[in-house]
């Protein structure tokens, strides 16, 4: 559950709704890659030379491909949506749906599901967008819901300022910690790092796309909201995974 506290004696609860859009959005996703050959757990894309084959053709055909996505083809424009959920690894799958899941479900709320889902695929576009533009001559493919979640996390710092968030550690006997919620974010961003230096030549996404979408959420937050909107107090978030 996830609770944020607007002053003292008066919770600020996430309604009697659930955050149906974001729970959509994760196991979306996480289908999408169990099937696909990233995982490599489906045996129609064999194993060894043939599994790494049929990786790189299925991200360059979901993925963003820059010197691609403005080459004019007409499934280009295309291209940034169906990269939102394509992922390439484990870790890069569970570290954005943890993130999903621990500040989305807030945000949807605030919003409104329909509006949610719309922001959601309109940042993460952008985000992929705004990367492919500055680097409109690389061949690398780009995969990903980063730039969405980075879009989520943006605006959750506008709407819920003073937000505090309690996460077990299973690798700390599950003891309960709380930290800030920028902290967990800049957590986030090195954590994305890392699964990029794992990844190797397999794809991902830029450090810029984060940028761009975090930006997008926030001023959307700022914009669409106002001040009325900000919620202060402490988020509280029970995860079973190794991260925050």
């Amino acid at each position: 559950m996830i609770e944020t506290s607007s002053g003292p004696g008066r919770p600020w609860m996430a309604g009697p709704g659930r955050p149906w859009m974001t729970y959509g959005l994760i196991v979306s996703c996480c289908l999408i890659f169990v099937l696909g050959p990233a995982s490599g757990l489906n045996p129609g894309y064999g194993s060894g030379g043939r599994l790494v084959e049929a990786q790189s053709t299925y991200f360059e055909r979901w993925g963003v491909v820059p010197s691609a996505l403005w080459s004019g083809a007409p499934d280009q424009p295309l291209a940034p949506l169906t990269a939102l959920f394509v992922h390439g690894n484990w870790l890069h799958l569970l570290g954005n749906m943890l993130f999903l899941y621990v500040f989305g479900a807030m945000t949807e709320e605030r919003m409104g599901r329909l509006q949610f889902a719309v922001f959601y695929l309109a940042t993460g576009y952008l985000a992929l967008l705004g990367y492919a533009a500055a680097h409109a001559d690389s061949a690398q493919s780009l995969v990903g819901a980063s730039g969405a979640i980075s879009g989520v996390l943006g605006a959750f710092l506008w709407l819920f300022p003073r937000a505090r968030v309690t996460s077990l550690f299973p690798f700390l006997l599950f003891l309960p910690l709380r930290f800030p919620a920028w902290a967990v974010l800049i957590f986030w961003v090195a954590l994305q790092w890392l699964a990029a230096r794992e990844a190797d030549d397999r794809p991902g996404v830029a450090y810029l796309a984060h940028l761009v979408g975090f930006t997008l959420g926030f001023l959307f937050a700022w914009a669409r909201f106002g001040r009325t909107a900000r919620v202060g107090g402490a988020a509280r978030a029970s995860e079973g995974e190794s991260q925050p």
